[in-house]
């Protein structure tokens, strides 16, 4: 059995990603910086049928973040998806003329730097697998920069050149990568921001690998 690990894991999207996956077969790793949200999750999932289990990281913290992979890889199985959609903090989400260099620092660390110790520490057991997917989720300043909220579109912008450079590096070993963009609130019942909806939409990315970025509300719902 392989493995999904949902970097900021929670009750809508990442419960979402768990099921979807879990259902054909993955084992889930939630990782969020909370031990006890995680393992109340891995609970619910468990009792629904999905193998699941928390691990506790900052993804700040690149020790912790690589300690949670590497449990969760011996717990569970190989890494062959990495899913990587933590909740920006409110300090990244300032105008950019209230925005100072530690706001910005802070948010690259969540963005970019969290990103790159995570993916490069899953990649050697995808290749190992021959056979991977990355999957970023980001809200819609990742590809329209807004004043309004400057630290998510400076670090998203950083993210997305990373995930675009790896997409095009990695798909000739058969290693996909993908970036959903999700602009506006996730939403139970939406046509297209459902939690449910958006998770078909990941693994839509993890079954064409031809495909690099999707927009949330620029494609039908899936059925």
């Amino acid at each position: 059995m392989t493995t999904i690990a949902i970097i900021g894991a929670g009750r809508g999207l990442g419960a979402a990603v768990a099921r979807t996956f879990g259902a054909e077969g993955f084992a889930v790793a939630l990782i969020s910086r909370n031990q006890q949200h995680v393992d109340e999750l891995a609970a619910d999932l468990t009792g629904n049928g999905v193998n699941a289990r928390g691990y506790a990281a900052d993804v700040r913290d690149p020790k912790s973040l690589t300690a949670a992979l590497d449990r969760a890889a011996q717990d569970l199985g190989s890494i062959e998806v990495l899913e990587y959609s933590p909740l920006p903090q409110t300090e990244f989400l300032r105008p950019v003329l209230e925005t100072t260099m530690d706001d910005l620092a802070a948010a690259i660390e969540f963005s970019v730097y969290g990103p790159v110790t995570a993916v490069g520490h899953v990649l050697p057991g995808m290749r190992a697998l021959g056979r991977g997917s990355i999957l970023f989720v980001n809200g819609g300043s990742g590809a329209r920069p807004n004043p309004k909220v400057a630290g998510t579109s400076i670090a998203f912008a950083g993210e997305a050149a990373y995930a675009r450079m790896l997409h095009d590096t990695l798909e000739f070993e058969s290693i996909q990568v993908g970036q959903l963009i999700i602009p506006g609130a996730i939403q139970p019942r939406h046509p297209t921001h459902d939690p449910d909806i958006l998770a078909g939409r990941l693994w839509h990315l993890h079954t064409h690998p031809a495909e690099f970025r999707v927009f949330a509300d620029e494609m039908p719902p899936t059925t």
